[in-house]
């Protein structure tokens, strides 16, 4: 799956991203420097695993997950659509201000282990008992292409219906790599509401296929495409930041 081959978020742990309008009652937002963010000791089935957490606000009523994209083509914790997103959850300018974990799969920068392309579900499922053990909120999972799948595969899993999983931003979920069909077929399993944001021209996944996808998961669901982005959201950061701030506000509660 070559869907996580695109660029790191250059000094990514400083630069703020406040958003060009707030999503909340149409108000002008005002940028606001970035949350502390520190290195945590996260153990998973393979050994450590390299993750960083942006700290919330005491009072923020969930915490949040982000999954990166493929590593075996780059995709680690900096990567800019996982940044961005993290952004979304974390910046008070988008009006959240959640405690956000970000970590790297096994074999992934300094995490140990080796890729598997499957065991990641496990390495989903330690970052989300890390989450529970400190903050003990309820979790919002996001997850981009690889992580997209390896995240939603882990939270539909019977290991997860230990953790109040409240619902799935799956960005850039892929659908057909190299000739392989992506079907997902647990789906079923899970009741979380979920959103699928994609852009129309992602080459890993055409509209048709990812409504075809959309229309096989229970409600509460959410299909949102952005017109003209592919698969690494280019020159659509911002209009994925958007998106995903607004299908928080409507469907996150």
């Amino acid at each position: 799956m070559k869907s996580g081959m695109s660029t790191a978020e250059p000094q990514a742990e400083t630069e703020s991203s406040a958003p060009i309008g707030s999503v909340r009652g149409g108000e002008q937002a005002i940028p606001h420097p970035a949350r502390a963010s520190h290195t945590v000791e996260l153990r998973g089935p393979a050994g450590r695993l390299e993750a960083i957490l942006n700290a919330g606000a005491p009072d923020a009523p969930f915490a949040a997950l982000i999954c990166h994209p493929h590593p075996v083509y780059g995709g680690d914790l900096h990567n800019k659509v996982v940044y961005r997103a993290m952004k979304v959850f974390n910046d008070p300018a988008w009006g959240f201000g959640w405690p956000v974990l970000r970590f790297n799969f096994r074999g992934a920068g300094l995490s140990q282990g080796k890729h598997d392309g499957q065991a990641e579900t496990a390495d989903v499922l330690a970052a989300l008992d890390w989450l529970a053990r400190e903050f003990g909120k309820p979790v919002i999972v996001c997850g981009y292409s690889f992580g997209a799948a390896m995240a939603l595969e882990a939270c539909c899993g019977a290991q997860a219906a230990n953790h109040d999983i409240r619902a799935l931003a799956l960005l850039g979920l892929p659908a057909n790599v190299d000739g392989r069909q992506y079907q997902y077929s647990f789906l079923h399993n899970t009741s979380a509401a979920k959103l699928f944001l994609s852009g129309d021209r992602d080459c890993f996944a055409s509209p048709a296929e990812l409504a075809h996808i959309v229309d096989a998961a229970p409600a509460p669901r959410h299909l949102a495409l952005i017109p003209g982005a592919d698969h690494f959201f280019t020159d659509a950061i911002e209009a994925m930041q958007l998106a995903l701030a607004r299908w928080i506000q409507e469907h996150v509660q």
